[in-house]
């Protein structure tokens, strides 16, 4: 499970690099560029917040599924 996450994190971390490198080495204005690296940033935070809240999610339905296979063995074998 902690390799799963580090490897999240590195994707992540990797895709807003090359965001921000991208807007950097773009031709604007330095006013635009610091505008778009906000409007980014602030998407960036909120897709990644949105990908956390669906994991935790997927966790929590996988940790009931299991209690239940669990305490369905117990019934069987009790």
């Amino acid at each position: 499970m902690k390799s799963s996450g580090k490897i999240l994190a590195a994707v992540a971390a990797g895709i807003a690099a090359g965001a921000i490198l991208g807007i950097l080495f773009a031709p604007d204005k330095g006013s635009e560029t610091r505008k778009k690296i906000s409007e980014r940033g602030k998407r960036f935070s909120d897709d990644a917040k949105d990908i956390v809240q669906k994991g935790k999610e997927k966790l929590n339905d996988l940790k009931e599924e299991i209690e239940k296979t669990i305490a369905d063995a117990d019934r069987k074998t009790a």
